[in-house]
């Protein structure tokens, strides 16, 4: 199981080609990525437990400045290194998508 992200410079389409809108896309960290979520409360506050390691998910500006912030504590307190080059590799993704305006994060699920 894994989880891929995109940067969309707008809300992706889920069906069709989303190509013309994908801006960044990080396909190489997905099982620590999905390793490093898989604690989190789905039902907390935080805004990376929505995350759905078998499905799609969608963050906006707003969500990812948001989310950055839970990047950097689980970034801190995470030993194993496979979870934390997926975690910086996400942090960069959320940096991103919170400086550009109308661009969304997908994450994708298996």
């Amino acid at each position: 199981m894994g989880i891929e992200l995109e940067l969309h410079s707008r809300r992706p389409r889920r069906k069709g080609s989303s190509q013309e809108t994908l801006l960044r896309g990080s396909y190489e960290h997905g099982e620590g990525l999905a390793s490093a979520l898989s604690g989190l409360d789905r039902h907390g506050s935080g805004k990376l437990g929505w995350v759905d390691p078998y499905g799609d998910t969608l963050f906006n500006e707003q969500e990812a400045e948001v989310a950055r912030q839970e990047v950097a504590a689980l970034t801190r307190r995470c030993a194993d290194e496979r979870q934390k080059a997926a975690l910086l590799d996400l942090a960069e993704l959320l940096e991103a998508c919170a400086i550009t305006p109308g661009s969304y994060l997908w994450f994708m699920g298996d």
